[in-house]
């Protein structure tokens, strides 16, 4: 009878607030949603490294006509330095940080600058010679690029060291930057949702104080008196953070999981069963933030 009650009592002060409840829903699954790109963003950065870096090269390149650097002085690669190279790369100095390598020549480099470029005008103004030589040099562990630097940086014929986890570094700085956006943007809206569920609270007591009045008079207690009150603000924003996290898992489905795979496929990207995870987040923040939210005003506005 009592459970009854309640709910009778909550569902009567939901019809009474609609449009307010509408409104708490509203802001809360907005907000909400922005708290799950975030999440999305951080599992796909956590993927992609995962992925990328197993395939991270570092890329030794050799002196050309071309080449201005101090460490090219003396022309492009001979044959000899070129030979130099290869064996120290095949050396047991190197063999602890090298997994493996494979020399890429200028015509090899120029088919893949027309690959990547064939939308570009660029593409059929560069030449084979413009592009330098190289040795592609899969590392046993990335973090060791130092090591590997230091052992072919001084080497005559060779022009740079690149680790090819500087530009991934940029990605991802670029990606975490969207997510504390993102973030930032959820808590503003947070913290609409919160004043809307404590405004919803104070005109639902006070649109019901002649009720409250009698429930004090027969003796009713405190937590039957504040329960449908507290139910209300809750239901509110749960319906906000369930809609969050459909909309959460159709865009990491659909969007992520489908048409960004198709469109890379030589990407690691996540799914929606991967944002799965998210969904107990956004749900107890819902709840957790509307019942404190509920608790304060009913303290404050709601004597019993």
């Amino acid at each position: 009878m009592r459970f009854a009650f309640v709910l009778g009592e909550t569902f009567s002060g939901i019809r009474r607030n609609l449009s307010m409840v509408v409104s708490v829903v509203l802001v809360t699954f907005i907000s909400l949603t922005f708290v799950g790109a975030a999440g999305l963003l951080q599992l796909q950065i956590n993927q992609m490294k995962g992925y990328w870096y197993d395939r991270v090269e570092v890329a030794i390149f050799l002196c050309t006509d071309t080449s201005t650097t101090t460490s090219c002085a003396s022309g492009p690669v001979t044959d000899g330095q070129r030979e130099s190279i290869q064996e120290l790369l095949e050396s047991p100095t190197a063999a602890p940080y090298i997994k493996s390598y494979e020399h890429e020549s200028q015509e090899q480099a120029l088919e893949i600058f027309q690959e990547q470029f064939k939308n570009s005008a660029m593409s059929g103004t560069v030449t084979a010679e413009q592009l330098p030589e190289s040795f592609r040099v899969a590392l046993v562990d990335p973090e060791q690029y130092e090591v590997v630097n230091e052992l072919f940086s001084a080497m005559p014929g060779v022009e740079i060291v690149s680790d090819q986890r500087e530009l991934l570094e940029q990605i991802f700085s670029l990606m975490n930057m969207a997510s504390v956006i993102a973030v930032s943007v959820a808590v503003v809206m947070l913290v609409c949702a919160v004043l809307l569920i404590a405004t919803t609270i104070r005109l639902s007591a006070f649109s019901r104080r002649r009720e409250t009045g009698i429930m004090r008079l027969v003796g009713a207690s405190k937590t039957m008196i504040q329960l449908p009150f507290l139910l209300e603000g809750v239901i509110a924003a749960l319906i906000g953070a369930v809609l969050a996290s459909v909309t959460t898992w159709a865009i990491a489905e659909f969007f992520i999981g489908d048409w960004l795979t198709g469109q890379y496929p030589g990407t690691g990207f996540i799914a929606g069963v991967d944002a799965l995870v998210l969904v107990p987040l956004l749900l107890g923040v819902a709840i957790l933030l509307a019942a404190l939210s509920s608790i304060l005003t009913l303290r404050r506005y709601l004597k019993v």
